[in-house]
């Protein structure tokens, strides 16, 4: 039988909130073993939503509060708000050692200012990194800084190769983490003096967790043979939109293709399990699930706009996260 875990999870946070908050419990807590919830929100909403799920009472302990995190607050006006809203006593948990991880799907500043304010940074890291699963041909791969940071040192990318790598071996154990640098070109001498530089450390010294693999371009991160990719927070948020639109756009017009003519239907149904498989791979609840590297607890940010199959998923990177002891992999790991 597995260790028992705790997640915090903050149920005011996001699109249909709370509803498909307690749904995704009910989904992970119907596929995982000994994970306990602390649920951060309002009774009057929570209660008759536990009720209709029929979650088992012994694997959750109901918080109430009645001050919550809006989405259109600031980051700023979101702490200000007190120490009583949902969000923060999720957080708070944490600090107080009665949960192993959070995740919310409300708003990212907010969650990542709060976080900092109640969290301690690993030693020897100077900036946390937002990173996030990416389908590719082959198996996910883990791509970070997100949006995080802006701009970058050589040590916060080194720092983020390691943080990526251990990342990639709590959720699968199995696999030998492949690091290269997200840049404009392949070749060595291509990019700024940052990323340069950057290359020149990670060559010249090894480190036990991954291997190097040097620059890879935005039209390979696909490709599946690299597994964890590095970049500063503005490159990073930047292909992560790309390649959200341009999924977004292939699925919608492959629909509109398929059912505008009557020849398109009677190929969406001759090809049915074909175009099911197509849509799982860029189906992006299944990868729901940011998380904020750097921290001395695992924060976990669900899309706000997921429905409860998407929260389900960013519990089980929750669940992952901590039973492949992704903090104590950085720790070990950190120059």
């Amino acid at each position: 039988m597995k260790n028992p875990i705790t997640i915090a999870v903050d149920a005011m946070g996001g699109d249909n909130s709370p509803d498909k908050i307690v749904e995704g419990i009910n989904i992970h807590s119907s596929q995982s073993e000994n994970v306990n919830y602390k649920i951060f929100g309002k009774n009057e909403l929570l209660k008759p939503l536990l009720k209709k799920y029929k979650i088992n009472n012994n694997i959750y302990d109901l918080i109430h509060t009645d001050n919550t995190v809006q989405a259109e607050d600031t980051a700023l006006s979101a702490a200000k708000r007190g120490k009583d809203t949902s969000l923060w006593l999720a957080i708070e948990s944490l600090k107080n050692n009665t949960a192993d991880a959070i995740v919310s799907a409300g708003n990212t500043g907010a969650l990542f200012l709060i976080s900092k304010l109640n969290l301690k940074m690993i030693e020897n890291i100077d900036k946390p990194a937002l990173s996030a699963l990416w389908p590719s041909k082959k198996n996910l791969s883990v791509v970070l800084d997100l949006g995080a940071n802006i701009e970058c040192s050589v040590k916060n990318l080194v720092d983020f190769s390691i943080m990526g790598s251990a990342l990639l071996k709590a959720l699968f154990s199995t696999v030998r983490p492949k690091v290269a640098l997200l840049n404009i070109g392949s070749e060595e001498l291509k990019g700024n003096a940052v990323i340069k530089e950057t290359y020149q450390n990670l060559s010249e010294h090894k480190n036990a967790l991954f291997d190097f693999k040097g620059f890879i371009e935005g039209n390979n991160i696909m490709d599946g043979d690299i597994n964890v990719i590095v970049a500063d927070g503005f490159t990073g948020n930047i292909a992560l939109k790309t390649a959200e639109g341009t999924s977004n756009f292939i699925t919608s017009e492959l629909k509109k293709a398929l059912t505008s003519s009557l020849t398109g239907k009677l190929s969406s149904l001759l090809n049915y399990n074909n175009l099911k498989k197509f849509k799982n791979k860029l189906d992006p609840r299944l990868y729901n699930g940011a998380i904020l590297l750097g921290l001395d607890k695992p924060v976990i940010k669900s899309h706000g706009s997921t429905d409860s199959i998407g929260f389900a998923n960013s519990l089980k990177v929750c669940e992952q996260t901590i039973r492949g002891k992704l903090i104590k992999q950085i720790k070990e790991n950190i120059i």
